[in-house]
């Protein structure tokens, strides 16, 4: 966490601050348990450079909305470049071939809810948007290469998901 990002901490914990919601490119929950379990990363060139640790998130949630938790919530998971520090992540199976259904928008909005009573939580940003903090005081990146580009969750599920969420009042994203 120290060579990363900048932060000189004995434990792998977070003060969550933000939510980042993503989707998984997986179609079933048993395929993204396996994805997930293993303690390093397969098949990933574009983020095995920087750790071959695995990518994982503190939340799951099924496509009939059934939410599994993969890691406390205060745990640092590695889900979102130069944001795991502040973001507790949910991974919703499916994708683009596989649109995120009613019923996981409904577990995300409870979920968040939820969170959010309990933490200081001042975004809900698809994971599509994690650039857009590159130039704000939150971004803890240290390697200016150490980018991906991503679609997840969709724009048409954050703005509904944002929509149901209107009355909390959250900060908006920065722009580029």
């Amino acid at each position: 966490m120290k060579e990363r990002h900048g932060l000189d901490k004995t434990e792998a914990t977070i003060a969550p601050t933000m939510v980042v919601v993503h989707w998984t490119a997986v179609n079933s929950i048993e395929s993204t348990f396996d994805v997930f379990d293993s303690p390093t990363l397969g098949g990933r060139a574009d983020l095995t450079g920087a750790s071959n640790l695995n990518v994982s998130s503190q939340f799951l949630i099924d496509r009939d909305g059934t939410i599994f938790r993969l890691l406390p919530e205060t745990t640092f998971a590695r889900h979102t470049i130069g944001l795991n520090y502040t973001a507790i992540g949910i991974e919703n199976i499916g994708g683009p071939n596989a649109p995120l259904t009613k019923e996981q928008l409904k577990a995300n909005e409870m979920l968040i809810r939820h969170l959010r009573k309990k933490y200081e939580i001042e975004y809900v940003i698809g994971h599509y948007e994690y650039q857009n903090f590159q130039e704000t005081d939150l971004w803890k990146e240290y390697d200016p290469d150490y980018r991906t580009v991503k679609t997840d969750p969709g724009v048409d599920f954050m703005e509904r998901l944002r929509k149901n969420l209107s009355d909390l009042n959250l900060k908006p994203i920065p722009s580029l």
